[in-house]
């Protein structure tokens, strides 16, 4: 009789700790774009090892990025966004904490396309500033998608263009966060 109670006890908390993880996803290998577009040259870049966890149960939604995993097409570019702008060396890592701010807008338990705002802190050069985001989650199947489209003001963070290269550089970068999430298993 012990044993069956300890199997059934044994087999609750498993069942328990698996549909809780089932709240939870993420990803390793999210994508982020950033792009720029003046008279002299457009600027791009996507950094591939995103990290990001999205929390059902607490609508929370969080990314963080190596700044020095962006890649440019011209390699003087990834150069001077690491060490003149960015100070990479210094400010290592880019990130966003905040929440949905409508859960109500969103059902995990079924496939769709879901418009939400995501707000919260988005930190980079070392200054974090609070945001309200426009994002897509989709559903379908096993996997969640979420995306997210939105401008930063490099002044706000800090972020100065020399007076030498500003015709070069927006003073506003847009920046394209996509992530495939995944079920979170411990």
């Amino acid at each position: 009789m012990k044993k069956v109670k300890g199997l059934a006890i044994a087999i609750f908390l498993f069942t328990a700790a698996a549909s809780h993880a089932q709240d939870k996803w993420f990803t390793r290998n999210g994508t982020i774009n950033i792009f720029s577009k003046t008279s002299a040259e457009n600027i791009d870049a996507s950094n591939h090892e995103v990290f990001s966890m999205l929390d059902q149960q607490k609508n929370e939604f969080a990314f963080q990025v190596l700044n020095t995993g962006f890649e440019f097409k011209k390699q003087l570019m990834q150069e001077h966004f690491n060490e003149n702008y960015m100070e990479s060396p210094k400010f290592p890592k880019a990130s966003f904490k905040g929440i949905i701010t409508d859960p109500s807008k969103v059902n995990f338990n079924k496939e769709g396309t879901y418009d939400v705002i995501v707000a919260g802190d988005l930190t980079m050069h070392g200054v974090t500033k609070k945001v309200s985001i426009p994002a897509t989650i989709q559903v379908a199947g096993k996997k969640i998608k979420g995306e997210a489209k939105f401008n930063v003001k490099l002044a706000d963070y800090g972020i100065k263009i020399p007076s030498v290269v500003s015709n070069q550089i927006s003073e506003t970068i847009a920046i394209n966060v996509n992530c495939q999430y995944e079920p979170f298993s411990r």
